[in-house]
């Protein structure tokens, strides 16, 4: 027996909650730039021995999108939210108390990895799960938190480290991120088979909408499929641009003689652009296609980079930020959509877990090869040729990519 549920359907409430998580999560993953001149400033590290700390984050929470995934699929959002934003809130907090550099690479290598892989994927995973119709601007709109976050998130936290100091700031932030995400998780829910659908933009339970729209494969059954090799080799292009970005962005701009509170405005135009690109780009798909909009996303973030190749004044860096931060939020939204499109949504949770992986796997090397060069060169340049050359590459095999299906598995690979 379906319950009848009477008011606003649950789904609509789902999408701004986890809106909201999102903004906090990802929001603060993009503050590591902002405590990366503060830190070297104090212990005297390298570039490169402060970027292995955010590579670390990035392999760690990524495998651990494997685990979230997982576990969502079984138990659901809330659980997930509630453990890992305990870990997010303390790994700041102890931050807050660093003073030797294995410090630094445990508590954000490990405990704010583990604190930041129960955001994304399990909730993008889940939203996937309450739409239709309108599953791409949903899973845009929810998305855009990333964009909000990084708007808002690094930019009032160079104001704390400005008036407090980079420890009390840290120390500030996994406060108030504990509270909130232990508060706010408990509104989560998994899916929707016992709400009864107010309209058709709702999915039934979960097996009719498999049976009735497309398959559904195992995460063994897609990793047998050059589609899903192709896909996850041009999102670790997409994760080493964004994160060599995301991270260096800040030095790079202070480097050429701007001032770090005009610095951390680029990371808040990066945001605000990849907020707009999410819910055009998402509301885009849903009549023209995830495909055709990923390619202008992955086209977007090239043409960004040959402005900032050319970027000196702070002015042409907004430029580059928003042309950037608009393809990157395309492409964000786009990454469960494809997935979902592949492969279904049955194993969705595990599945996106692993292609996450292998974007966080790019997001890490991206950082440790942009602080190796500049600091073997003192320059940028090398690397913007190489972020170039990867977002081209990666332009090009996502147009290679084609519906697949169980059918066209070896026999041994169907059941």
């Amino acid at each position: 027996m379906e319950n009848k549920k009477e008011g606003i359907y649950y789904g609509y409430i789902m999408v701004i909650v986890i809106f909201f998580i999102i903004t906090i999560v990802e929001g603060l993953m993009y503050c590591f730039g902002i405590f990366f001149k503060p830190l070297q400033s104090e212990f005297g590290w390298s570039s490169t021995q402060v970027s292995m700390a955010f590579t670390l984050f990035m392999i760690v929470h990524g495998l651990f999108y494997i685990v979230t995934g997982k576990i969502n699929d079984r138990f659901g959002p809330r659980v997930v939210v509630t453990v890992c934003g305990f870990f997010l809130g303390l790994g700041y907090f102890l931050i807050s108390r660093i003073n030797a550099l294995w410090q630094l690479y445990v508590l954000y290598g490990l405990i704010l990895a583990i604190g930041t892989s129960g955001a994304y994927v399990p909730l993008i995973s889940t939203i996937n799960r309450w739409f239709v119709k309108k599953r791409s601007l949903m899973t845009g709109i929810c998305s855009a938190g990333v964009g909000v976050g990084t708007m808002i998130i690094p930019p009032f936290t160079s104001r704390l480290i400005l008036s407090f100091g980079w420890r009390q700031a840290s120390a500030m932030v996994g406060i108030i991120s504990l509270v909130f995400l232990g508060i706010v998780a408990q509104l989560l829910k998994r899916n929707p088979d016992k709400l009864h659908p107010s309209n058709n933009d709702i999915i039934q339970p979960e097996t009719k909408i498999l049976k009735n729209t497309h398959e559904s494969f195992s995460l063994r059954q897609a990793v047998l499929t050059p589609q899903f090799w192709i896909l996850v080799t041009a999102f670790f292009g997409f994760g080493l641009c964004l994160q060599a970005v995301m991270v260096h962005i800040v030095p790079y701009a202070i480097s050429l003689g701007n001032p770090l509170t005009q610095a951390a405005v680029i990371i808040a135009f990066i945001g605000g652009a990849s907020t707009f690109g999410r819910v055009v780009i998402g509301a885009a798909a849903d009549k023209i296609g995830n495909k055709t909009v990923t390619i202008t996303s992955f086209i977007l973030m090239t043409s960004a980079v040959v402005i900032l190749i050319f970027s000196k004044k702070i002015e042409m860096f907004y430029i580059f930020a928003i042309v950037f931060g608009f393809g990157y939020g395309g492409l964000v939204a786009m990454s469960s959509l494809l997935v979902t499109d592949l492969f279904g949504l049955q194993n969705h949770g595990l599945i996106f877990g692993v292609f996450a992986f292998i974007i966080t796997l790019g997001g890490g090397v991206g950082p440790l090869v942009a602080g190796y060069i500049y600091d073997v060169s003192s320059s940028y340049y090398i690397l913007l040729l190489i972020l170039l050359a990867v977002s081209t590459t990666a332009s090009v095999l996502i147009s290679l990519l084609k519906p697949t299906s169980i059918s066209s598995l070896p026999l041994g690979h169907r059941e």
